[in-house]
């Protein structure tokens, strides 16, 4: 073999290591692919996904399915180039920057625990959603979900205190608590009355300058609810707040004579308010993907994700465009019946 052909055989064995060895070496893109569907008025593992304890419930049938992604890469367990561009070329798969699901300086534990967050609250706001539109009357009431290190709160509130007024005023919602607190300069102190196991507790604290000047005392806040009867959700290892108008869905169907569907196989995504408004969601292709490979062939798609999931829609899979829970329960009322309007998706 001349000096040449052995140089350009070593050179050419050389690329196709550090070629193989490339596509091995990790990279800052997560992959999304379609994940598992649950029927929310069916069971996971023999437990019902949704279970209502102290009202009547009448009898389902067919599907109305939430639907997930699931995602692979991520720190510390970041996916190899091989396995970005296998996700490139398959159409049911989406290939994003890390940073799009974590953002920096979150570790993916932190990021799992808001998701799970975002799941219970999801289901609350459901339920709200749910008794909402049956005119079913319920209490709500404003909590404290954190306070920040370093700032007046932090120490002074517990977590789960229900916040019942600020400087005498009723605490109604969250923007009348921080109504309360912006009317004070910073560094003037503001009285609280919580209520903490069961008792009325007076917390005054000061306020600060935030970053932009507005009186701040360092509490975020969420929305609590009593309601008239007991709603149980069991979905298992689902985080996020996308399958809140299915949970409403389910819960609207149990406490209603009939069958919703008809007996179809109908799958839906879509955040929900306790107003009943839905709202958008990501991960739109992949969750339809996996919403027809679970034989469904309705889809309830929020309005925003319309032009989007018309791009890819599966084929023998219908879409359904919903802008509220009201809408979402008369647009099945019309696929069942075969009598009224079905709005659609549009790319306009």
């Amino acid at each position: 073999m001349s000096r040449r052909a052995l140089t350009l055989m070593v050179a050419g064995f050389l690329t196709l290591v550090l070629g193989i060895v490339g596509t091995l070496l990790p990279v800052p893109y997560v992959v999304l692919s379609p994940g598992p569907t649950e029927n929310t008025i069916g069971d996971v593992k023999g437990t019902p996904v949704i279970s209502i304890e102290g009202r009547p419930t009448y009898p389902t049938d067919g599907k109305l399915s939430l639907v997930t992604v699931a995602y692979q890469g991520g720190p510390g367990s970041r996916i190899d180039l091989f396995t970005a561009l296998r996700g490139w070329v398959d159409p049911t798969i989406a290939v994003v920057p890390e940073e799009t699901i974590f953002p920096p300086a979150t570790t993916a534990e932190e990021v799992e625990e808001q998701n799970t967050q975002e799941m219970t609250n999801s289901q609350d706001d459901a339920t709200a959603a749910a008794l909402t539109e049956l005119k079913i009357p319920y209490a709500s009431f404003v909590t404290v979900a954190a306070t920040q290190k370093g700032l007046p709160a932090h120490g002074r509130f517990d977590q789960g205190d229900e916040i019942v007024s600020v400087d005498g005023v009723a605490a109604k919602d969250r923007e009348t608590v921080s109504e309360a607190v912006r009317k004070h300069k910073a560094g003037e102190q503001v009285t609280f009355v919580v209520r903490r196991g069961g008792r009325d507790t007076t917390v005054t604290v000061p306020t600060v300058a935030s970053a932009d000047g507005t009186p701040i005392v360092g509490i975020s806040m969420a929305v609590g609810y009593r309601f008239p009867f007991e709603v149980n959700i069991n979905v298992g290892d689902v985080g996020g707040p996308s399958a809140g108008m299915m949970f409403s869905l389910g819960i609207v169907d149990k406490l209603t004579p009939g069958a919703m569907t008809g007996g179809k196989a109908v799958a839906g995504t879509g955040t929900i308010n306790p107003e009943g408004e839905v709202g958008p969601i990501g991960g739109i292709q992949q969750k339809m993907v996996g919403a027809r490979e679970a034989g469904a062939t309705v889809f309830l798609t929020p309005a925003d994700n319309c032009a989007e999931a018309l791009a890819a829609v599966p084929d023998g899979l219908r879409l359904v465009k919903v802008k509220t829970l009201h809408e979402a329960v008369q647009a099945l009322d019309a696929v069942r019946t075969g009598s009224g309007t079905v709005p659609a998706c549009s790319a306009g």
